[in-house]
């Protein structure tokens, strides 16, 4: 599906569907594409918006989780956006954590988490791959998921494309090393909105064991699991993730948070 992309000033978005709005922060290498079932299937029921997060486009001091936090909340203030449910995966989900912590009184009414950073990931290891290296990164891409048949050729390329560019390549590198040092721990008690986790017990960035640790210290928060499913569940096993995400939203109509 191609989804027209809009703009107000400085955002491009993806706007779909009508009700309250469910925004998606996308990861390091997102792209759109890992949401098209999500599009597809809660454009039924609310509004889906996904900001293009500018990953390579902050000015190098403003190239980190906290910088692309203030652009989410400069991109929600701008639409007017009410009610929100934030979904994250990947650094989405560590971005969407810090927006919560800096703006309490954000008119956020839940928090979805996939995939998350913000405690513990693996990075792309020590080396950071050898440029050209087109088989290295085809791995790390299958390496993303559990049934390797998900990194398909055009989203390697698309991978590809970027670790080729140099200025790319620079910005990703200062956004992974801000993830790693913007550790959440001690401050994710302050998170009010109630929480859905979904993991996929296969994933190998984030592993299930970061799950608990979320769900142990986001106070009230609840953790699913998904079988055979890597650090993409809404990629990989989009039915399932979309079931278990449609039962949250719904139960927090019958029960409105306080």
């Amino acid at each position: 599906m191609d989804y027209e992309i809009k703009t107000q000033g400085k955002f491009n978005f993806i706007e779909e569907g009508e009700g309250e709005p469910l925004v998606l922060l996308h990861g390091l290498f997102g792209a759109l594409s890992n949401f098209s079932h999500m599009i597809e299937y809660f454009r039924q029921y609310n509004k889906v918006v996904i900001p293009m997060l500018p990953l390579y486009d902050l000015n190098i001091l403003e190239t980190s989780v906290g910088g692309l936090a203030k652009y989410v909340h400069k991109f929600i203030e701008a639409r007017g956006y009410k009610n929100v449910h934030l979904l994250g995966n990947s650094l989405g989900g560590h971005v969407a954590l810090v927006y919560l912590l800096k703006h309490p009184e954000a008119s956020v009414k839940s928090l979805i988490l996939t995939g998350s950073s913000g405690l513990f990931e693996n990075g792309m290891g020590e080396t950071y791959p050898k440029r050209g290296d087109y088989e290295y990164i085809r791995k790390k891409a299958e390496l993303t998921f559990y049934d390797p048949k998900i990194a398909t050729k055009e989203l390697v390329d698309e991978m590809f494309e970027i670790v080729n560019n140099r200025l790319k390549v620079i910005k990703i590198i200062t956004l992974a090393k801000s993830a790693i040092r913007h550790n959440l721990g001690d401050e994710l008690k302050d998170i009010k909105q109630p929480t859905l986790l979904i993991w996929g017990m296969n994933d190998t960035v984030t592993p299930p064991m970061v799950g608990e640790e979320f769900q142990k210290l986001i106070p009230n928060s609840e953790l699913q699991f998904i079988d055979k499913c890597g650090h993409a569940p809404m990629m990989e096993v989009p039915d399932e993730f979309n079931k278990i995400l449609h039962a949250f939203l719904e139960k927090l109509k019958h029960h409105p948070v306080s």
